[in-house]
């Protein structure tokens, strides 16, 4: 089946811009969903969150939206295990995604987790197999770790807020410890 209608989850507009033009220039019906209960603080949510807003609209791109913010249940699920919050975060977005796909009617859907060079990516893809099984929705699988740069350059130049960390209170943690410590140089 030729995969023309897709879901893509969508953590954020620079980790979405170069996979979206990937995508377009290979003539895919692309609508990017948000969901990310895992952002904190609120503001941070709301930057990011208006920022691929512009940006789908900038581009005429369809923007699906569940119109939750979810901070709490994603912090009740993930401190009863902190070293395994990776897994329930991808767990949760990615049903999500195979659920909003599944009823829209869509041939598949994929994440722009695959984007980050710092994302656990064979995680993603685990988990996205197990959600498309469960959903019965195909899962598009490409490799956009290669588009790093591009999509950092593509991103500046539409003069995006750029996040500095995954969005979770504990990767914000790791990212300000490591400053303090001296073991990370700011990334711009």
């Amino acid at each position: 089946m030729s995969v023309r209608k897709l879901l893509v989850h969508t953590c954020c507009a620079p980790c979405f811009i170069a996979p979206y033009q990937q995508l377009k220039e290979a003539e895919y019906a692309v609508t990017a969903f948000w969901f990310n209960p895992n952002i904190h603080p609120l503001l941070e949510y709301q930057k990011r969150h208006s920022t691929l807003q512009s940006y789908c609209a900038s581009e005429g791109i369809p923007l699906l939206d569940t119109g939750e913010y979810g901070l709490q249940s994603f912090l009740l699920a993930t401190l009863r295990d902190i070293s395994a919050r990776c897994e329930y975060c991808y767990e949760v977005r990615l049903e999500a995604t195979a659920k909003a796909a599944k009823a829209g009617a869509f041939d598949a859907f994929s994440t722009t987790l695959l984007y980050s060079r710092y994302q656990k990516h064979e995680l993603i893809i685990h988990t996205a197999k197990i959600m498309a099984d469960k959903y019965g929705v195909q899962f598009h699988y490409s490799d956009w770790r290669s588009l790093w740069q591009q999509g950092i350059q593509l991103s500046k130049a539409a003069g995006m807020y750029r996040q500095q960390y995954c969005g979770c209170i504990f990767s914000e943690e790791d990212r300000y410890r490591e400053q303090i410590q001296g073991n990370k140089p700011k990334q711009n």
